[in-house]
């Protein structure tokens, strides 16, 4: 099962399209920042580090085996503002499952954007690629991500208390999921 979507995807405020080369700059004012850093397995990028992230991503744009990554540069449509980014890996063809996660710019939290843009790519992932079930993973102390989880309908899975060391210490990890059927219909 190949999944090659209709890009790029528009919502009420936001375009998610594909990078470009000329995202570097407005990629690195976000993924440059220690604070954006903190529950991210990367430290803050350089600007040679944000290119090559962003060469990477131009071509991450469809899915032909598992593992495979979709990544989206979230775009304000009205001003052509790169505000952050999103993914959908494809984690299980047998088992029909994704994974999504999500990168905002701090200076863009608190308007809705991460919602109306992660709502926009779990439709993707269950009309588009006829995905059965998608989880998010994140750091439990981030709340902002947690509660963008939460207010997307989906359900806490799993707690993983110090299950891994991340970044010198011992991480605790939330996992969400989200099923077709529950999808945008509340339960």
């Amino acid at each position: 099962m190949g999944f090659y979507p209709d890009l790029p995807v528009s919502t009420q405020r936001l375009t998610l399209r594909p990078f470009t080369r000329g995202d570097v700059d407005a990629v690195l004012d976000y993924r440059g920042r220690e604070d954006v850093a903190l529950y991210l397995f990367d430290t803050a990028l350089s600007r040679e580090e944000c290119a090559l992230a962003v060469q990477q991503r131009i071509l991450q744009t469809s899915w032909s085996a598992e593992g495979d990554k979709i990544v989206l540069a979230a775009v304000l449509s009205e001003s052509d503002t790169l505000i952050g980014e999103l993914s959908l890996i494809w984690r299980s063809e047998d088992a029909r499952q994704g994974e999504i996660g999500w990168i905002f710019h701090p200076d863009h939290h608190g308007r809705g954007y991460a919602t109306e843009a992660a709502g926009a790519l779990l439709d993707l992932g269950f009309q588009g690629a006829d995905l059965h079930r998608i989880f998010a993973r994140c750091d439990a102390r981030n709340a902002s991500s947690w509660r963008l989880m939460e207010r997307l309908g989906m359900r806490r899975e799993a707690h993983f208390r110090e299950h891994a060391l991340f970044k010198g210490g011992w991480d605790e990890e939330f996992v969400y999921a989200v099923l077709r059927r529950e999808w945008r219909t509340g339960g």
